[in-house]
């Protein structure tokens, strides 16, 4: 380890190699990708475990956690007659008692636990045949010359140390939560002062502690209160630096030309409004009016519209689409399967009617198309022929030409990749508008730190004439008898003409969906130790088999739909189900959006624990759409109190999209809400979470677009500066411009 750091003018840039030496930086990188310094000292702790209060070893108690201050009295290394490895065993006292401590596999522990050597351990009491120990417990051990050696148990020094919280981090098989503490260490000792990027009158307002003091009691706090105010402190530092970022995008959105997009009195949007057999409910006119807004100005409108599944958004996107038209433009919708591609040129052309639909031509594709289909298409396309163009991933495709693109609709954007989207938006000779459209719900601080360069509309009613859907969680773990009732539910709402939908995470044994993968472990398990489902899921093409062995479902029409089948086999199973030629659609999640059947009224789930919140609030959408009620069951194995578990039940307590988002957020911890920043890196969130630190993100916001608002190049503020360059490198700063 290089005995002395030379710090440059950016400390946090310096290679960590530099500082710990190759052979441990290098481990480092290989278990989580740090590089630098900075990056190193933002892997924070999980949590901090607690000592425990100093305690002789003649009063110790089973279960509890203590320090003592004891002296080694003996040390022995013996090899495990079960299995492969060593256990080394270190007894320790202090002149009352004894106490053994166990390490598996740690042998190389014996170069500092000698006989003779006295310091201070920390753990919890166990039992093992009748005997106290401590396995792998925190320790401290004294040198020659360190005047604790021979200092009273009680001393200000053992005192001190037994109230010190221990930092637990992320960890590896390869690298331990107290080797990263020591190379934690090894840095903060000569690490030298660093600005803080967040402004003095603000941390003086807020009471935060600078930002170098807040590195030092993260990792190494002397009490709980020390970490605490270190987390405050960078919690707010994340937030401040990640909102200029996006007030940044936005400014600059704002600063470039697009094509002014209105309609006109008699014109087509008129002539659209005036076919409707339905009034638009209040909040898809008030969406409206904003998007008319944005269409109208002289840059590009980039605005995302949320709403619940089946609240009319692609309702609102054909108006805008249309208020392009008018002008000449054309608009792209690209939606994430064939499916959903279909489905919406199915409305689109269903909305407009014979009259419109002749004189827009809407046309789609797709990658499975006939080489003669996809050639009228891409004709259509680039002469202008059709102003409307719906399509999957083909519309990013390079031999893709439009006469002249004025809106981007980007249908459940989640479902795309950055460049993907970039792709199709640069397809225009100036700047198009920019419709993002989601049915997952968002609560506020979340769409502002996701998608903080988009202004955010929110239809939150929903159309009359929707009877809704009831909800239950079927536990075969607790009632596994409940399974039949599952067929003869179905069986029941079949005979009084309805269609249903059984769901299942996998098409077979060997094929994962790829449309919409099922949950393979918690996400945001903390620590990745969350139960993950064990059992094989359920399959598609089995489920249906079995189905059609059923008594009880004998004679009724049976189909099979997922995403390894071709697209015409898509467009022909979605076809007879839209027209009641098939009884029960067994499908993967390629149903979950866009997928419109009034007369479908029941939803089977099957392991519903593998799928996510917001998945399983999407699939139930599929059903109650017409005047019939829906009964969505979601049919679960996991044990109760399991996170698995918890996820169902919240599904089946609300139908509130906006409550279910919350929810989710809180059960996943939301460090993954950027999407893993969608480009394979890891999480874009450290200690930040959004649902928790709400009025921080707000606070955050409101300071950035003041400072921006005074020096909107940041040319006052170089750590700021260097914050944002630090934490938003060339790709991500991409990810944030083109969401």
């Amino acid at each position: 380890m290089p005995a002395r750091t030379e710090w440059g003018p950016a400390p946090l840039d310096t290679r960590l190699a530099t500082v710990l030496g190759g052979r441990t930086a290098k481990a480092v990188e290989k278990a989580f990708g740090h590089r630098t310094v900075g990056e190193f000292l933002e892997h924070a702790p999980r949590r901090y475990a607690e000592r425990g209060a100093l305690t002789a070893l003649d009063s110790l108690a089973i279960g509890e956690s203590v320090t003592i201050v004891a002296e080694v009295v003996d040390v022995r290394e013996r090899t495990m007659r079960q299995r492969r490895g060593s256990i080394l065993e270190a007894k320790i006292g202090d002149g009352k008692g004894l106490l053994t401590l166990t390490f598996f596999n740690q042998g190389w522990r014996t170069k500092d636990l000698v006989v003779g050597a006295r310091g201070i351990f920390a753990g919890k009491v166990g039992d093992y045949r009748g005997a106290r120990q401590l396995a792998h417990p925190d320790y401290e051990l004294f040198d020659d010359d360190d005047p604790r050696a021979t200092a009273d148990p009680e001393s200000d020094e053992a005192i001190r140390f037994s109230q010190q919280p221990i930092p637990i981090y992320p960890a590896t098989a390869s690298l331990s939560s107290w080797q990263i503490a020591k190379a934690m260490a090894v840095v903060l000792d000569t690490l030298p002062d660093i600005a803080d990027p967040i402004p003095s009158s603000v941390r003086t307002r807020l009471g935060l502690v600078p930002f170098r003091r807040a590195l030092e009691l993260l990792h190494r706090p002397e009490k709980v209160a020390d970490f605490k105010r270190a987390q405050d402190a960078l919690r707010y530092r994340e937030a401040f630096v990640l909102q200029t970022a996006l007030v940044q995008r936005r400014i600059a959105a704002r600063a470039t030309a697009s094509t002014s997009r209105t309609a006109s009195p008699g014109g087509i949007l008129e002539r659209f409004d005036a076919t409707l057999p339905f009034t638009l409910t209040d909040d898809q006119q008030s969406v409206g009016a904003e998007i008319a807004h944005d269409l109208a100005g002289s840059w590009p409108m980039h605005r995302l519209v949320q709403g619940e599944v089946g609240s009319g958004k692609t309702l609102v996107a054909i108006r805008a689409m249309l208020t392009v038209a008018e002008s000449g433009g054309q608009s792209a919708l690209i939606a994430p399967t064939e499916v959903l591609a279909a489905q919406h040129l199915r409305s689109i052309v269903k909305f407009l009617g014979p009259d419109l639909a002749a004189e827009l031509r809407p046309v789609i594709l797709t990658g499975s198309q006939s080489t003669d289909e996809r050639r009228r298409a891409l004709l259509a396309a680039a002469s202008g022929g059709s102003r409307l163009v719906v399509g999957t991933h083909a519309l990013l495709g390079d031999r893709v030409d439009f006469a002249e693109l004025g809106l981007v609709v980007v249908d459940e954007q989640h479902r795309f990749g950055v460049e993907q989207r970039e792709a199709l938006r640069t397809k225009g000779q100036t700047p198009p508008h920019v419709l993002v459209l989601t049915a997952t719900p968002i609560p506020r601080t979340v769409a502002m730190t996701v998608f903080g360069d988009l202004d955010v509309s929110t239809i939150a009613g929903m159309p009359s004439g929707r009877a809704g859907v009831e909800t239950h969680a079927v536990g075969l773990a607790e009632h596994p008898g409940w399974e039949s009732r599952i067929w003869t539910r179905m069986a029941e709402e079949l005979g009084t003409g309805r269609q249903a939908f059984v769901v299942c995470p996998a098409i077979d044994e060997a094929h994962a969906e790829d449309d919409g993968p099922a949950l393979v472990r918690e996400q945001g398990a903390p620590d990745g130790d969350d139960e993950a489902p064990k059992r094989a899921p359920a399959t598609v093409l089995a489920t249906a088999e079995r189905m059609r062995t059923m008594p009880v479902l004998q004679g009724r029409r049976i189909e099979v739909l997922h995403g390894r089948m071709s697209g015409d086999e898509k467009d022909r199973v979605m076809t007879a189900f839209a027209s009641g030629d098939v009884d029960v659609l067994v499908a993967t999640t390629v149903i979950e959006v866009g997928v419109d059947v009034p007369n479908a009224s029941m939803m089977a789930i099957l392991d519903a624990d593998r799928f996510g919140v917001s998945q399983l609030h999407q699939l139930r959408g599929r059903i109650g759409r017409g005047q019939w009620p829906g009964v969505c069951l979601l049919v679960t194995t996991a044990e109760a109190d399991t996170t698995s578990r918890e996820r169902v039940d919240a599904v089946a307590a609300s139908d509130d999209g906006f409550e279910l988002a919350r929810v989710d957020l809180e059960l996943r911890r939301e460090g993954d809400v950027l999407g893993e920043r969608q480009s394979g890196g890891r999480s874009s969130l450290n200690l930040l979470r959004v649902v928790r630190d709400a009025d921080l993100i707000m606070d955050a916001r409101e300071e950035a677009e003041r400072l921006l608002e005074r020096d909107p190049g940041l040319q006052d503020q170089p750590e700021l500066r260097a914050a944002l360059a630090r934490r938003l490198d060339e790709s991500d700063a991409a990810f944030l411009g083109k969401n």
